[in-house]
């Protein structure tokens, strides 16, 4: 490439147009990567003050180098301005005010000259290859492609994708899977990032996606569309789940992912190193679909907690090493799957829960209510869990429960509302030693419970409520089914009212009440400048 300046005509064309080929670019990138080489060879040769264009030809492979040039009355810069005299013999029409061309004779490179132009040339390239490899690979994500690998450096497997290079991170890896160099592998693209050096093309074989994509692939109704896989879940190298229904009644979806004799599931087995895959039909109803999601194990019953978004699952004694699985990874992945937290239990766990929550609320009714035990147990058994519920239901429902009456109704509501109204009280008297201002008890939708809450996290002053964004109030903490709960993480721990359920709404209109003032004394700043 260092004669290729100085070559003649003929091989200089030759030369862009074997660059373009071989690089995959537009031969016009390397006909400009040349000029601007050029140009900067001439500015070292002329002095690099001088505005010097060059042209090359991209078919005759003819060069035009020129100066450009302004006239002017008085030469200021004699590098980049003619007078009007010197001008109109370049240009006979040439008046002030206009740019010229001043054409240059070919020139000489000499080793320096065309080492720097080579340079020049190859970073234009290698650029303009870069982005071509980008714009090639952007919008691939969640494609499967094959490649074969290049080297294996600290874990990581870097694989030759033909135009491009890839990388398998060793946590998108399959664990245990040994790759050598030269081996074929397939992967998912997972994400194309643009960095200086190049795009960085991150691949995995570890994702949910990449057995969904291998199912597509060995599955014809998956592929056209008749049957789709409404959720995925992996333990890589181990188990998997994935959950299908078919969009055909016809279609029997699990049979049609399992194949004759099991062909097509196996072929997606093999290519993940054995990893065994339960297929379950997908199911809108979430109770069915968690009972299809543990298997094989038999489930008793489901208790959906939608406000918790958990979900409690009853098995049989027997069933429950089964449903929790080998190291939790059964219960996990049908967490993974149905994205909801799963807590598992037996007949006898259950029976004790409820027995220790009908205990526990009657205590509460006897109490509060000041009833005698009789009375209180009817209440949980009615379904009574609070003194919220008693004191603002309809004193019909309450009436109509067997041995009560309207006056016993209402009267257990009056003690349901003065018993509130204590603990209302109670509240108030811990928030203020607390140190919460009574400023905050003006806020919307704010109980002297929650504003004990927020004192026990140090939120005490308007200016502490209104530092918050929303989340940090009220979002639920997020029981992540992929992993263990880590109270550390500050997703996991959830809003500081996270338990008493505001939604976003009220949670907005909490932060923007406790903002009002902020407004308000940049208003009083204003009229007091305006008075001065």
């Amino acid at each position: 490439m260092a004669t290729a300046i100085s070559a003649n005509k003929a091989e200089l064309i030759a030369i862009a147009n074997a660059v373009a080929s071989e690089k995959m670019i537009d031969k016009t990138i390397v006909i400009e990567a040349m000029e601007d080489a050029i140009q900067r060879a001439a500015r070292a040769r002329y002095g690099a003050e001088n505005d010097i264009r060059a042209k090359l030809d991209p078919n005759s492979g003819d060069l035009r180098l020129w100066r450009v040039v302004e006239v002017v009355e008085a030469v200021d810069d004699y590098f980049k301005q003619v007078n009007l005299k010197e001008a109109q013999k370049l240009q006979k029409d040439a008046v002030v005010g206009d740019f010229i061309v001043d054409p240059l004779p070919p020139i000489e490179f000499g080793r320096i000259a065309a080492q720097a132009a080579k340079q020049v040339i190859f970073q234009k390239v290698r650029d303009a290859e870069r982005e071509r490899q980008y714009e090639e690979f952007k919008d691939r994500s969640g494609e499967i492609i094959t490649g074969v690998v290049k080297r294996v450096e600290f874990g990581h497997v870097v694989v030759d994708l033909g135009r491009a290079e890839g990388v398998i991170r060793r946590d998108q890896q399959i664990p245990r899977e040994v790759v050598r160099v030269g081996d074929r592998v397939r992967s998912l693209i997972l994400r194309v990032v643009r960095e200086n050096r190049g795009p960085q093309i991150f691949l995995s074989r570890a994702h949910p996606d990449f057995m969904k994509k291998l199912f597509a692939q060995e599955v014809p109704e998956i592929y056209d569309g008749i049957i789709e896989i409404k959720a995925a879940a992996r333990d890589p190298g181990s188990r998997a789940k994935i959950g299908v229904i078919s969009h055909d009644s016809s279609i029997d979806p699990v049979g049609a992912c399992v194949g004759m004799k099991g062909s097509r599931v196996q072929a997606v087995v093999q290519e993940m190193q054995g990893e065994k895959i339960d297929i379950i039909p997908w199911s809108e109803d979430t109770a069915t679909f968690v009972v299809n999601a543990l298997q094989p194990a038999s489930v008793s019953r489901v208790i959906l907690d939608e406000e918790e978004d958990r979900i409690e699952v009853v098995v049989p004694d027997d069933q429950l090493s089964l449903a929790i699985g080998r190291r939790g990874q059964n219960v996990r992945l049908a967490s993974q799957l149905t994205a909801k937290a799963i807590d598992i239990m037996t007949e006898a766990d259950a029976s004790e829960k409820r027995q220790r929550e009908f205990i526990e609320r009657s205590e509460m009714f006897q109490n509060e209510l000041d009833v005698d035990e009789t009375l209180a147990q009817l209440l949980v058994a009615e379904g009574f869990g609070e003194l919220e519920e008693v004191a603002y239901v309809e004193t019909d429902e309450l009436s109509m429960i067997e041995g009560f009456d309207e006056e016993l109704a209402a009267e257990l509501q009056s003690r349901a509302q003065e018993a509130l109204d204590r603990r209302e009280e109670a509240n108030r008297e811990l928030r203020r030693s607390l140190g919460v201002e009574d400023a905050l008890a003006g806020m919307p939708y704010l109980t002297e419970a929650m504003l004990v809450t927020l004192g026990k996290a140090g939120i005490k002053t308007l200016d502490d409520l209104a530092d918050l964004a929303t989340d940090e109030l009220i979002q639920k903490k997020r029981n992540d089914p992929r992993r263990r709960n880590d109270s550390s993480r500050p997703e996991d721990k959830g809003g500081v009212l996270a338990e008493y359920g505001l939604s976003e709404e009220q949670g907005n209109e909490i932060i923007m009440a406790a903002r009002a003032h902020w407004f308000e004394d940049e208003g009083e700043d204003a009229v007091a400048d305006t008075s001065q």
